[in-house]
């Protein structure tokens, strides 16, 4: 009888959970060994436009929306012109009667010199007048005068002209650069005015974006800008891109404080391009003291060096399934920070930490509350 209940003590004892302290295994990045400062900030388009129209009228044509790409000089959208191209019609029929009128003037002034010289010779000849030869000249000269006449009021009609088919090209909205169109900001019979300040009316109809001018504009503290160089090599992280990291370089400081928040705008530029990074994305920036090689640049699995122990010479962890441990064996890598790099175990596997001497595969373990 008390042989068999000590023997049940010794089984309840020996199957007694064993209280562990437990961590996450993560991911890290090699960088956050060098990383001097960590800032946050937005995705910013360093070349932006609100594309408005210099004309006032309603909007006829839309040739974009959101997500088109154009080209510069590309045409956007264009506003009703019917009255500015009459009037480009009229000034150009201007220029057809003042150069109608130049043509008569020169011939009449050919005709004048002709007369001239022929009353020249006849004066010299005394077959007429003084008085006849005056007349002669008085007619020469109100030609040129009049053919002087004839070409100022071409050069009028032609920058006449020249204004109603600016008039008309103010009616074309046109890409002012290559890019992206953001936002569409009004639609085909809404009024365009080039303040939009009447009720019911735009100003811009679109607001577009170089893509390749991307970057981040990073609240620093200025006590510690110190730490931030141009040219520095920095690594960013994208809220919306939790999984990837990319190169980017300090482009400039912004050279004032904002007093309210003590911080200095940094603007880091993008060296790694990808069509999924997008203006207004929330981002974090990692100044770097040094360029991180490429094969440094991706996640590593990492896990808090006391999981780590010997068994038999070999390095284990022991990761938690359900209600017991599974012992791993697992090969170290390099320190990162204040965790060590590991593989043979996943991120998000729970793994013991300080696993106590007789902890073994299989052992029922009961998690430590802190």
């Amino acid at each position: 009888m008390l042989f068999a209940a000590g023997a049940g003590y010794w089984a309840f004892a020996h199957n007694a959970p064993v209280a562990v302290e437990v961590a996450a295994v993560s991911q890290a990045y090699p960088s956050q060994a060098h990383t001097l400062l960590n800032a946050t900030g937005y995705v910013v388009a360093q070349r932006k436009a609100a594309v408005a129209s210099k004309a006032t009228g309603r909007l006829e044509w839309l040739n974009v929306r959101e997500g088109s790409q154009v080209k510069a000089g590309e045409i956007l959208a264009r506003l009703e012109s019917n009255d500015v191209r009459a009037q480009m019609q009229q000034a150009a029929a201007g220029v057809r009667v003042a150069q109608a009128n130049l043509e008569q003037g020169t011939a009449e002034l050919k005709d004048a010199a002709r007369a001239l010289e022929r009353s020249r010779d006849l004066l010299a000849q005394k077959f007429v007048s003084p008085a006849a030869h005056d007349i002669a000249v008085a007619r020469h000269e109100k030609a040129q005068a009049g053919l002087s006449g004839f070409k100022a009021a071409v050069a009028v009609a032609e920058a006449n002209l020249r204004v109603a088919e600016v008039a008309v090209e103010q009616t074309l909205i046109r890409a002012p650069f290559d890019g992206v169109v953001l936002t569409k900001n009004a639609n085909v019979g809404d009024v365009i005015t080039p303040f939009s300040s009447a009720l019911g009316s735009q100003a811009a109809v679109v607001t577009m974006a170089d893509m390749t001018t991307l970057e981040v504009e990073a609240d620093v503290s200025e006590a510690n800008l110190a730490k931030v160089k141009l040219g520095q090599p920095c690594e960013i992280q994208l809220d919306a891109l939790p999984g990837q990291r990319f190169r980017g370089t300090v482009q400039r400081t912004v050279p004032t404080v904002d007093r309210a928040k003590a911080t200095v705008l940094v603007k880091v530029r993008f060296v790694d391009s990808d069509p999924r990074i997008l203006p207004e994305m929330s981002a974090k920036v990692a100044f770097l003291e040094t360029e991180m090689p490429a094969a440094e640049r991706t996640a590593r699995t990492v896990v808090q060096p006391a999981a780590i122990v010997e068994r038999g010479g070999t390095s284990v962890v022991f990761v938690i399934k359900g209600d017991t441990v599974s012992q791993v064996a697992v090969r170290s890598g390099m320190q990162i920070g204040d965790l060590i790099e590991v593989t043979g175990v996943a991120a998000g596997d729970k793994v013991v930490v300080r696993p106590p001497e007789k902890l073994r595969d299989g052992s029922r373990v009961a998690v430590a509350t802190k």
